[in-house]
């Protein structure tokens, strides 16, 4: 069986080159690419990474990629990262794994970032991906009712075992169950002036080219 995620994550590895600066995205389709780039470090590639994860750190550090601290960077030459949902405008909701915040740092700090994607995650419009929305612990609740007032239908994060999400942060996240974004940049504003919220899950004008695998083992690269 063809996996997509791994066709277009080894793909979306080339183009790291010599020399860079490369953020390292967290989740399915991120790990083959840093598989990849592993195996070309080991190789002779000289590259340092700027993980978005703790997972992701511990996978860079089991394949000898080199890191560095995002606070000890000026600015990062590409990042490559996942996506949950992804449109024609190249906007998309990202934090399925639980790193938005990491994610967006990291991304904000990059002169290009390049998402790989399986062809499902390609929409028309978002929102059916629920969108998460990092919060404190404390008064979360306050949150969650402005969220529920506003009829997004918010779900705080648990484990399988039933005990509450913990972000890298060591935050909540609530999950908003909207189906359907139609103004992704006045919810993203209006989101992240609501007190308590520490980032959200849409991720507008950071993309500039998608990697998109397909099912039958080919491999589409879209340019903004």
């Amino acid at each position: 069986m063809v996996n997509s995620k791994q066709i277009a994550g080894e793909k979306a590895c080339e183009y790291i080159q010599d020399g860079m600066i490369v953020g390292l995205g967290t989740g399915s389709t991120a790990y083959y690419m840093i598989q990849k780039l592993g195996d070309r470090v080991a190789e002779g590639l000289n590259v340092t990474g700027v993980v978005t994860s703790k997972a992701t750190e511990e996978l860079a550090r089991e394949r000898n990629i080199p890191l560095m601290d995002l606070n000890d960077v000026t600015e990062i030459d590409l990042t490559i990262d996942g996506a949950d949902e992804v449109d024609a405008e190249f906007c998309g909701i990202k934090g399925g794994g639980g790193a938005l915040l990491f994610e967006k740092l990291v991304a904000h700090a990059s002169k290009k970032s390049i998402w790989v994607v399986g062809e499902d995650k390609v929409v028309a419009t978002l929102g059916t991906f629920p969108l998460p929305v990092e919060v404190v612990p404390f008064g979360y609740k306050q949150v969650l009712c402005q969220l529920e007032y506003r009829g997004y239908q918010p779900l705080l994060r648990h484990h399988e075992d039933g005990s509450i999400y913990l972000t890298d942060s060591q935050n909540y996240i609530l999950d908003l169950q909207m189906s359907e974004i139609t103004n992704p940049k006045e919810l993203n504003a209006w989101l992240n002036n609501l007190p308590g919220v520490v980032e959200n899950g849409l991720f507008l004008n950071y993309a500039s080219t998608l990697v998109i695998g397909f099912s039958d083992g080919s491999v589409e690269v879209r340019d903004k």
